[in-house]
C-alpha cells in the first residue's frame, strides 16, 4: 500500500511538470525542487546524453568534456539505446523535429 502512494506522488511531481509554459518557469521549478547537486547530475546527463546521440566520441572523451563518471555515461547509454522507457528518444525526436521546421521557416 505504501508503494501505491509513493507511485502517486511520483505521478503528481510529473502532472506538475506538464504545467510548466516556459523556460523561466522551469527553471524557477527545478531550482526550488532540487538541490545544486542534483540539478548538476540532471544538467550532466543530459549533456552526456546529447553527447552520445550524437556518436562521435567515446566515452572516455565524453568524461573529459562533462565531468561524469564512466558508470554514469554507461547508464545514460543503456537507458538511450537499450531501456523500454525511450523518454531521452522521445526529447531528442521532439528536438530534432523543432529544429527541422525552424531551419523551413
Amino acid at each position: 500500500m505504501e508503494q501505491h502512494h509513493k507511485d502517486n506522488q511520483v505521478i503528481d511531481v510529473f502532472d506538475a511538470l506538464l504545467h510548466l509554459k516556459s523556460r523561466d518557469e522551469a527553471e524557477k521549478f527545478f531550482k526550488d525542487l532540487c538541490t545544486p547537486q542534483e540539478l548538476n547530475a540532471l544538467r550532466e546527463r543530459w549533456r552526456v546524453c546529447q553527447l552520445l546521440e550524437n556518436g562521435e566520441l567515446s566515452y572516455r572523451q565524453i568524461h573529459a568534456i562533462t565531468g561524469a563518471s564512466l558508470t554514469t555515461i554507461g547508464r545514460v547509454a543503456r537507458f538511450l539505446n537499450e531501456e523500454p522507457h525511450q523518454g531521452y528518444r522521445a526529447i531528442l525526436g521532439k528536438i530534432k523535429d523543432k529544429d527541422k521546421t525552424e531551419e523551413q521557416t
